[in-house]
């Protein structure tokens, strides 16, 4: 791993080594052998500059005089590598060159090789070090001026296409016949993206030097980091992850932190200039958490990009701080969650390098002999002479069928025919329309729906009118036991302690009122549309259509003689068009089987007289292509004509307007519908809603009126007591008269008088533990016989206060509204959320 001297921390990568191998004689045999001694000795020039060439790789790059001039010879070798691919085949096989075998090495794990018999991997090699001395060019330069930055962008991208082109075009084949990791697809895709990354570094690099604005430098900024996770990614997966050192993924990783907070703190920039303080704040805590992640995982990076990123956090921090003080003093703007805001937007201004022109062996004169160019020219010609005729002739055939149907749409065919015959039918998007209004029910179904609103509503009114009731029936009794007991009866009246549970039974009374109103404009709407709607009840809609039918009377009467000329015209049209398609798949079939090379080959005579005769073969079809439209407008004509006739004698014309006129009704009637459907879902919502809330209360006015009730046994004991003179350590139960006059042991068996609570009138006394509550029943462990006799709850000393609840553990909204003085904060009571509307706004009825 190498880095640059600039500020920013840069990587490049180290070329792979081959082993010698002897490329002359191999070739040389082949050549012998296919063609020929005479044709070996011809060619032993150009065998000798590829040996020549294998040689000067072998060395050391650092034998060599510069960089550019080890890329240069890279690119001279791979053309000469494109040259022998398609001429001489290596591989195991016997005819083939099968006496050559590559061998190189890994070039992050030098310990591990791999060798083939094919060409494959030794172009895949080649362009592996095309990139890494690409990127060794790049690092080299001094980025610290104008001209050294450009230099080292151009040459990243350089890397990042050799790269490119190794992932594309020969990894794959690489990799099939067993390479090392670092020529596999994945290694190649991970090393694009990092040259790019460290490209669009450099332009970051120049937009700081040139002080653009922050925006665009959060932009740039952002890029890299994308490109650096993405790099990250890969290495972090298979087969990656275990064969790079950890210090190149160190780096990768807080290069990808690094740039995203830098992204975040160009952006907090231009935000502070906005006055934008709430999003300026949460982008830096954002860029600050990234480097603080980051930082914690990463391991043996340079400590130049160490000094980067603390030099980095060190600003963000400043400007929070900064931020966060004007904010508090002055803007007092709520900061956003980090969730909320949007994506930093990125600007890419890299792209790899099109290696087309590079790698183009065109031009190169190596074994001319062996495979003539003139051939490979010729062919060239006459291809393009083939594509030239289909391409013409397919542009005919996709001409000739758009004015068909331009054509036949404007004269309504064959549509009208198919509504004389009774075959009628809607525009798709209508039929669409109408087919799913009458899957939900239609019109008339319609009233079922309404019926559910007036159940619901219903149910609403029947819980909340309970719900009232409980309240009412406890006041009444705290009311009557108030008047009995007078100044000995010291609780919180139920009023007191009931007013927000009035208040928002209140609110809830209103809004059914107001929902009862939004549904009887639903019902008017439903019956002053009732008959606009009522087409859509039509099955099949096409029933609802107007038809067109033949005229009353008829002077000549050649109605049918002008229908079925037309028709016959018609069929005659659709006969065209089919053929039309069979000439196009006829044109594809020939040209994919027209192969001329074996006959160019093997030909003595002249290529022009060759070429004209393979090519005639397309004049016979190229003939039934002009035929055929010549035919087309011919018969367009004639439709045209017949037409004319058909619309007079049918009144064409007024079946069009009434045809229009019914398509308008039909959408009217779909429009209304769904406005009125989409009302009452919204109303079912609505009542499923205030439902729920209802019942929430309904559950705690119960649960107070329990608490009550306990309350109020405990409060009556009390007076009894203290009106019979007895202590609160007697052992006496609720309601039970225990004779003191027997001794302990005798006093096991309770006796059971009437007790002596009040019972309200209509009521009569129970036996035994008689509840002074008709009606409220209490809870199975609510209270029991302590050991003294006396009340107590479970988890709950003997002694409390009245006015408290029993259950010192359970605090309600009422007590809470009680017990809390003003200013103190009680917990919120249930809420509903703005449950019906205000008065319908734009046709919709329900506004949650």
């Amino acid at each position: 791993m190498s880095y640059a001297t600039a500020v920013n921390v840069m990587l490049a990568v180290q070329e792979k080594k081959a082993s010698t191998v002897d490329i002359y004689r191999p070739l040389r045999q082949y050549i012998a052998t296919t063609y020929g001694e005479r044709e070996a000795q011809a060619a032993e020039d150009d065998l000798e500059s590829v040996r020549q060439l294998r040689l000067d790789l072998e060395k050391s790059p650092d034998a060599a005089a510069s960089p550019s001039l080890r890329r240069d010879l890279l690119l001279s070798y791979y053309r000469a590598l494109s040259v022998i691919e398609p001429r001489f085949p290596i591989s195991p096989d016997r005819a083939h060159v099968h006496s050559l075998t590559f061998t190189w090495f890994d070039a992050f794990k030098p310990n591990k090789k791999a060798s083939q018999q094919s060409i494959h991997l030794e172009k895949a090699a080649i362009l592996f070090n095309l990139g890494a001395v690409n990127s060794q060019i790049a690092l080299s330069a001094d980025r610290t001026d104008a001209a050294g930055l450009k230099q080292a962008c151009n040459s990243f991208q350089s890397a990042a296409g050799a790269f490119g082109y190794l992932k594309d075009h020969a990894a794959g084949r690489a990799a099939a016949g067993g390479a090392t990791v670092d020529l596999s697809v994945e290694c190649a895709g991970m090393l694009e993206k990092l040259m790019l990354a460290q490209a669009q570094e450099c332009f970051f690099e120049k937009v700081i030097a040139d002080a653009k604005p922050p925006a665009l430098c959060s932009k740039v900024a952002r890029q890299v980091g994308l490109y650096y996770e993405e790099t990250h990614a890969t290495l972090n997966a298979p087969p990656l992850n275990q064969h790079f050192d950890r210090t190149w993924i160190s780096h990768v990783q807080l290069k990808a932190a690094q740039y995203y907070a830098e992204a975040c703190y160009r952006c907090s920039l231009d935000l502070h200039e906005k006055e934008e303080i709430a999003e300026e704040i949460c982008r830096l805590k954002i860029g600050i958490n990234a480097l603080a992640d980051a930082k914690k995982s990463v391991r043996g990076v340079a400590q130049p990009l160490l000094d980067a990123v603390n030099k980095l956090e060190t600003n963000m921090n400043r400007n929070l701080e900064r931020a966060v003080k004007e904010n508090n003093r002055v803007y007092l703007m709520r900061v956003p969650e980090a969730s909320s805001l949007s994506a930093l937007p990125a600007a890419s201004l890299v792209k790899p390098t099109s290696m087309a022109e590079v790698f183009d062996a065109s031009k190169e004169t190596l074994f001319s002999r062996i495979v003539p160019d003139s051939s490979t020219k010729a062919l060239s010609k006459y291809t393009d002479m083939v594509d030239n005729i289909i391409r013409t002739q397919a542009e005919k055939l996709q001409q000739g069928s758009e004015i068909t149907r331009v054509k036949l749409k404007e004269m309504d065919l064959p549509e009208s025919i198919l509504a004389l015959e009774g075959n009628f039918s809607l525009p798709v998007e209508l039929k669409e329309d109408v087919e799913a209004v009458q899957i939900s029910g239609g019109p008339s179904g319609l009233e079922a729906e309404l019926q559910q609103l007036r159940d619901l509503r219903q149910v609403n009114q029947e819980l909340l009118v309970q719900t009232e009731e409980l309240l009412q029936k406890e006041a009444s009794e705290d009311a009557q036991f108030r008047t009995q007991f007078g100044t000995k009866w010291t609780r919180p009246q139920s009023s007191t302690l009931t007013k927000n549970l009035q208040d928002r039974l209140n609110k809830f009374a209103a809004n059914i009122k107001q929902a009862a109103d939004s549904d009887a404009r639903i019902e008017r709407s439903i019956r002053d549309n009732l008959e606009l709607m009522a087409i859509l009840n039509r099955r099949p809609i096409e029933s609802a259509l107007p038809s067109l039918a033949r005229p009353i009377m008829s002077l000549d009467g050649n109605e049918d003689a002008i229908v079925g000329a037309l028709k016959q015209s018609l069929r005659q049209l659709e006969n065209l068009s089919a053929q039309r398609a069979g000439l196009e798949d006829m044109l594809k079939e020939m040209k994919r089987k027209d192969d001329i090379l074996p006959k160019l080959m093997s030909s003595t005579g002249s290529q022009e007289d060759l070429f004209r005769k393979e090519i005639s073969k397309y004049d016979q079809i190229c003939g039934e292509i002009a035929q055929n439209i010549e035919a087309q407008e011919q018969l367009l004509l004639q439709i045209q004509a017949q037409n004319e006739d058909f619309s007079a004698v049918f009144n064409l014309e007024d079946y069009k307007a009434d045809r229009e006129r019914c398509y308008k009704q039909i959408a009217a009637a779909v429009a209304k519908y769904r406005e009125i459907k989409e009302n009452i879902n919204e109303g079912l919502k609505f009542y499923v809603t205030l439902q729920d809330a209802i019942t929430n209360i309904k559950q705690q006015c119960s649960d107070f009126t329990m608490t009550r009730s306990i309350q109020c046994r405990e409060m009556i004991e009390d007076v009894q007591r203290q009106l019979s003179g007895l202590s609160f350590k007697a052992d006496v139960r609720p309601g039970i008269q225990r004779n003191t006059s027997q001794p302990p042991e005798q006093q096991s068996t309770p006796q059971h008088p009437q007790a002596a609570f009040h019972h309200p009138p209509g009521e009569q006394p129970r036996p035994g533990y008689s509840h002074p509550y008709p009606g409220y029943a209490m809870p199975q462990q609510a209270a029991y016989l302590a050991p003294t006799g006396q009340y107590q709850h479970p988890q709950q000393s003997p002694s409390h206060q009245y006015g408290q609840p029993a259950y010192p553990g359970w605090r309600g909204p009422y007590y809470n509204a009680h017990q809390h003085p003003q200013g103190s904060h009680p917990p919120p009571p249930y809420t509903m959320p703005s449950p019906y509307p205000p008065p319908p706004h734009q046709g919709s009825y329900y506004r949650p």
